[in-house]
């Protein structure tokens, strides 16, 4: 899986594990807003927002890989005043994804990106793009046996097409039954 290639990325905390997705996949940073709920959703998609005129999906990354928050499901991390959505490109939609913070953008050598290990197999593996030990400036800017691992996303399969057809569909029952009964369910993030 190593190559030659530096991929330049956006770092972000989920609980107490470092992601990263490549800055081409990163649409927009916004301050964290409670998404509008939309029933019979899966229980990581916390709802949606209204950006750029278009509604789109908000994921909890959290709940999506299972990972636990310290202080609580609401307590986001490293505190709520640090939760944001980051707005990913996924094809020709974006998708919002909550994450506990953003903490900034570097640049991963080729070299150092390494394939996810057997134990990541299935749906899971699906998500990674590969694994990087974080270099650490102790050591010269080397990356050691205890180096912390930063897990490298592959934003394009966050959802699979079974859950985009049950997003669109949810989403265009929500939008019918706005119609409906004419009351308004946006949410509108704030850039970070």
């Amino acid at each position: 899986m190593s190559d030659n290639a530096s991929h330049q990325v956006v770092t972000f905390r989920v609980g107490e594990d470092e992601f990263a997705a490549d800055i081409m996949a990163v649409e927009r940073v916004l301050r964290y807003v409670r998404p509008t709920v939309v029933p019979n959703l899966p229980e990581w998609v916390e709802g949606v927002i209204e950006y750029e005129g278009r509604v789109i999906p908000v994921i909890d990354l959290a709940r999506r890989f299972q990972i636990e928050r310290a202080g609580g499901d609401d307590a986001g991390g490293g505190g709520a005043s640090t939760r944001r959505v980051i707005v990913f490109a996924v094809g020709d939609e974006w998708v919002g994804a909550v994450v506990d913070s953003v903490l900034e953008v570097v640049v991963i050598p080729g070299d150092r990106l390494s394939p996810p290990p057997a134990i990541f197999r299935g749906l899971s593996a699906e998500y990674l793009r590969g694994l990087v030990r974080r270099a650490d400036s102790k050591r010269g800017g080397v990356a050691g046996p205890d180096a912390a691992l930063l897990i490298f996303l592959e934003v394009e399969r966050l959802l699979s097409a079974t859950e985009r057809l049950v997003l669109e569909r949810a989403l265009a029952n929500d939008a019918v039954a706005r119609a409906v009964d004419g009351s308004p369910r946006s949410a509108r993030g704030n850039d970070a």
